[in-house]
């Protein structure tokens, strides 16, 4: 989990949500949602990802999603990472369906 987070923090991704599946879900025992400001940092950010897993020794990463850089899956074993542009993730707002709000976009919050 920390691999994942420090790659999406070294690639500037924003408003990134740890959700424990653990007891909820045999899909995965984390998932990962984060926002990247434009369709060519998104899928940036997924390959930077996919290498450094495949570095750390996840042999199987499957990403789905990457040419098109909107919002991109990434699923490594225990932990599925799904990274969009902001209005794609705000559409489809994961994080509501685990009893989740969306977080306060980063712009927002600074301005």
């Amino acid at each position: 989990m920390e691999l994942i987070q420090t790659s999406l923090d070294d690639d500037k991704a924003e408003d990134v949500v740890v959700i424990e599946l653990a007891g909820k879900s045999t899909i995965a025992d984390f998932m990962v949602i984060a926002t990247g400001r434009s369709t060519r940092q998104v899928s940036a950010m997924a390959e930077n990802l996919r290498h450094r897993l495949i570095e750390a020794g996840i042999r199987r990463v499957a990403v789905e999603g990457a040419a098109q850089g909107d919002w991109v899956l990434l699923d490594a074993g225990d932990a599925i990472v799904h990274l969009f542009r902001p209005e794609v993730r705000a559409f489809y707002n994961l994080e509501k369906m685990w009893g989740m709000s969306l977080p306060e976009p980063a712009a927002a919050a600074t301005a």
